[in-house]
């Protein structure tokens, strides 16, 4: 289980964490050594920016960018890698066109599309046929779902569509009754279904933050890692530091705490308080680097 901020390596004003596990301060130490050759990964949603009801609503910490520029220039890449979108999360982030940001990468679709700051340039790929497949069918599915799918709400990604349950009478109920039905239409169509807080979402195989996360990684030749996540999403990413860990890479898995996800909690070298604790550890990352 991770450790929360209440033990520091010095006595600066941005303490950092001490790492429950002998790896985690392993990878945090390999971190401070090493900056130049560090990779630092963060999850968006539950990560840099707090879980809101409407997604179109979600914007990253006030003190997000500010951090990140702040320690971007210090290390080798941040990536923000994310089930969205990569031009909603470079939106929705406030990344564009930020001086010191020119090292940050957004891996949008769980790695299918590529944002860099330091050209604005967006990598996409052709959209798998069995989404817009799932986009036809949905809406009769929840029409047919009745009371359960009553106050959900579908977001269309482009290569993926999401059910939230959030604003439903009862969020956990009509996500289980909902998970059925959606992971066989997923199937029917050759996508699958990834849960996550209050959401199902329907997106084609081999697409994940793991893949995503160990790509970025071996194109940098990296030396270390850090991955910051939130939801379950997040658990192929944590278990990518774990196969990089034993490739002799180390590694430090940081938990945005929550009440809905306490897998990640018990996998994690460190958890902070959601948003706000991610970026503190961000600027005090920065201010030891300085």
């Amino acid at each position: 289980m991770g450790s929360h901020q209440d033990l520091t390596r010095d006595d600066s004003p941005h303490p950092l964490p001490t790492p429950a596990t002998a790896v985690g301060r392993e990878g945090l130490d390999a971190l401070l050594a090493h900056p130049a050759r560090a990779v630092v990964a963060l999850d968006f949603d539950g990560t840099l920016a707090p879980i809101v009801p409407d997604p179109d609503r979600a914007r990253a910490h006030p003190e997000a960018v500010p951090a990140l520029a702040a320690l971007a220039p210090k290390v080798a890449s941040i990536a923000v890698i994310t089930g969205r979108p990569a031009e909603v999360a470079v939106r929705h982030g406030g990344f564009a066109d930020v001086p010191g940001l020119d090292r940050l990468v957004v891996l949008g679709h769980y790695g299918a599309e590529r944002w860099d700051a330091a050209t604005g340039t967006l990598t996409t790929p052709e959209p798998h046929p069995g989404v817009a497949a799932v986009r036809a069918e949905l809406p009769g599915l929840l029409e047919r779902s009745g009371t359960a799918a009553r106050g959900t709400w579908t977001e269309d990604k482009g290569h993926a569509v999401a059910v939230h349950t959030r604003r439903a009478s009862d969020p956990q109920a009509a996500f289980d009754a909902l998970r059925a039905p959606l992971a066989d239409l997923a199937f029917r169509h050759g996508l699958i279904v990834e849960p996550g807080r209050m959401v199902l979402e329907l997106r084609p195989p081999g697409m994940d933050k793991g893949a995503a996360l160990r790509s970025h990684v071996h194109s940098l030749d990296a030396g270390c890692v850090l991955f910051a996540g939130d939801d379950l999403g997040d658990l192929p990413a944590y278990a990518a530091v774990d196969t990089l860990r034993a490739e002799g890479i180390p590694g430090l898995l940081v938990c945005s705490g929550s009440d809905e996800v306490a897998e990640l909690r018990r996998r994690a070298d460190v958890e902070v308080p959601g948003p706000a604790g991610v970026v503190a550890l961000l600027a005090a990352l920065a201010h030891r680097l300085a």
